[in-house]
């Protein structure tokens, strides 16, 4: 069974990530080491015990549909109850609406537990953070009053409706309709596919955020808006009205996250109400919804990039668990009775420090992204800074942890062998459940284009180069300690930072000479070179850390296997980044 890690989580954020300096510095107000310890370790009791309990009832009962009504696995619905009482939904939002208004960075760790216990049951208050978000940013005052107060409590839920079946990923051909009325509102016409907790038992109204275009908008992206349509119509007095034009139509039937309902949205069928509609309300201004929506997807991608984190996490646990009691062979040295544990077997080993290193670094990645974004607004002159690091970060953060995530996963059913492909051992869903998060929120591929042409040319190239300049930092330090227990750590960090740098030089320039073809072809090779050089360097800033905890000698010993056993890929990557265009456009034909 899980059991969050809450000390490495609180290790992690304050000596890795910068929670512990932001403190020092004042720039969290009042906040202090002893709130943050005790929010970390009721979030950590509460997946575990309530959330991680549930994780397997959800996988195999899945969301179920009748007749447009959805019904949650058994017990999620006072589960959701227990989470409103315990005001987990509110943790970043604004004081004026109820909320707790404490830093992004200790919202993300609780999402890691939280999907830790069960990735299926925490996407929906993740999405409702996500319209939170939207609306407090975009949205009028008539509706941050209606409607904030109830998502932040998490009475009311929200969504995020983007994609539609001929559309994907590309938001330009979205064909949903919107029509405007003289009393200042909207009705909405079209489908949605993909809408994570789009219906379900577990909250009285869902809040569903939905792009569409105006009958005289531009072409493309240029003409999108945004509209606030409640499930249930609310009254001035702020009880809830009569239903709205819109249901799900039918549930996805998906290779995991069986317990989230993941629905086809239908929206002004005529279904309900006098007239065909869904009636809505603008958020942001007409024809500027696409930037109003990635408010709302920028956090959410961290969110994503938590979800990995949270999977390889659960799977790492139970994959040491499983290896500690599983007896088979006599491995090299093994002097007991008997058949020894396959967790003194050399190759298991490597498996199972593979998967703690990578989960490790992600993690770091992922709350060094959030410190960011906490910073982008309270470090003052700092600002811009700040606002580069977080977006040069997020697309990191969301596609390498989504991706170790998958990796992890795999290991994990690899250490239990032919018991891992039975789903009775519980192996297999992590898995399963993992493999959406490399697609969603914009797939990884998408990711890689993000980094290497809007983010790499932050500044001119002077935000990459200063992380960069900050990995060396470290890197020196580890040189400097000459401590022996860091085997060639400072000279395999050394090499990845190199391959880093030179990979990110040779990106600038393709970019420069406008060769955009030729820097797509390597912007995935060098998304995973920079997230193995971060989680190096990463677990090299942990293990440096002066602590009295006790477990200096287990980071050292961590970080140098990462070091000697994985950073040797940078090399490769590097290549395939500077050389692989060409052999990429030469093959192509093949696929014809």
């Amino acid at each position: 069974m899980y059991k969050a890690p809450v000390e490495e989580i609180a290790f992690t954020l304050k000596h890795v990530a910068g929670l512990a300096q932001a403190i020092d510095d004042g720039l969290l107000g009042d906040l202090g080491e002893d709130l943050v310890d005790a929010i970390l370790h009721e979030a950590g009791r509460f997946a575990s015990d309530e959330i991680a309990p549930l994780a397997e009832i959800g996988d195999r009962q899945g969301a179920r549909i009748s007749d447009g009504k959805v019904t949650t696995p058994d017990g999620w619905r006072d589960l959701y109850r227990n989470w409103i009482a315990g005001g987990w939904n509110g943790l970043t939002a604004s004081e004026d609406f109820g909320g707790q208004a404490l830093p992004h960075m200790l919202n993300v760790a609780a999402l890691e537990m939280w999907n830790s216990g069960s990735m299926a049951f925490a996407l929906c208050p993740t999405l409702t953070m996500g319209a939170i978000e939207a609306i407090s940013a975009h949205g009028s005052d008539a509706l941050k009053q209606t409607y904030l107060p109830k998502l932040v409590s998490g009475e009311w839920t929200g969504t995020m409706n983007l994609t539609e079946p001929h559309a994907g990923s590309d938001l330009g051909v979205l064909k949903a309709r919107a029509e405007r009325r003289d009393d200042g509102s909207y009705r909405i016409f079209g489908q949605k596919i993909f809408i994570t907790w789009g219906e379900h038992d577990a909250a009285d109204n869902i809040i569903h955020l939905v792009l569409a275009r105006l009958p005289d908008a531009p072409s493309g992206t240029r003409g999108i808006s945004l509209f606030l349509v409640p499930k249930f119509l609310v009254n001035e007095d702020g009880s809830l009205g009569a239903r709205n034009d819109l249901f799900c139509h039918a549930l996805e039937h998906k290779l995991g996250i069986h317990g989230s309902p993941t629905c086809t949205m239908i929206y002004g069928d005529g279904r309900f109400g006098a007239e065909k509609g869904a009636i809505g309300w603008l958020v942001g201004e007409e024809n500027k919804g696409l930037a109003c929506m990635f408010t709302m997807m920028n956090n959410a991608r961290l969110a994503v990039g938590m979800q990995g984190v949270a999977i390889a996490e659960a799977a790492t646990q139970k994959a040491v668990a499983y290896a500690r009691e599983r007896t088979q062979g006599k491995a090299p040295g093994w002097a007991g009775a008997g058949m020894s544990p396959i967790i003194e077997h050399p190759d298991v080993i490597r498996m199972l420090l593979t998967m703690k290193a990578l989960t490790q670094g992600a993690r770091a990645i992922a709350y060094s992204c959030a410190h960011a974004t906490d910073m982008a607004h309270r470090a003052g002159d700092d600002k811009k800074h700040w606002q580069e690091r977080a977006a040069l970060l997020t697309p990191v953060a969301k596609s390498f942890a989504t991706d170790i995530g998958v990796d992890v996963a795999s290991l994990g059913i690899q250490v239990h062998g032919g018991m891992g492909f039975i789903e009775e051992t519980g192996a297999a869903r992590y898995l399963r459940d993992a493999r959406i998060a490399p697609i969603y929120e914009g797939t990884n591929g998408i990711q890689a284009i993000d980094l290497v042409t809007r983010k790499l040319p932050l500044s001119d190239g002077g935000e990459v180069k200063s992380m960069i300049a900050e990995l060396q930092e470290i890197a020196d330090r580890v040189g400097a300690s000459n401590a022996e227990n860091f085997g060639a750590t400072a000279n395999r960090l050394n090499a990845a930072i190199t391959d880093l740098e030179e990979a990110t030089d040779w990106f600038l320039s393709q970019l420069a000479a406008g060769n955009v073809a030729d820097a797509l072809s390597g912007a995935t090779p060098y998304q995973r070179l920079f997230g193995l050089t971060l989680t190096g360097c990463y677990l090299a800033k942990g293990a440096l850390a002066d602590t009295d905890d006790g477990k200096a000698a287990d980071r050292i010993a961590l970080c140098r296997f990462a070091a000697e056993n994985l950073l040797a890929e940078t090399t490769a990557l590097r290549d395939t980044v500077v050389n692989g265009a060409a052999s990429l456009a030469a093959a192509r034909s093949i696929l014809a």
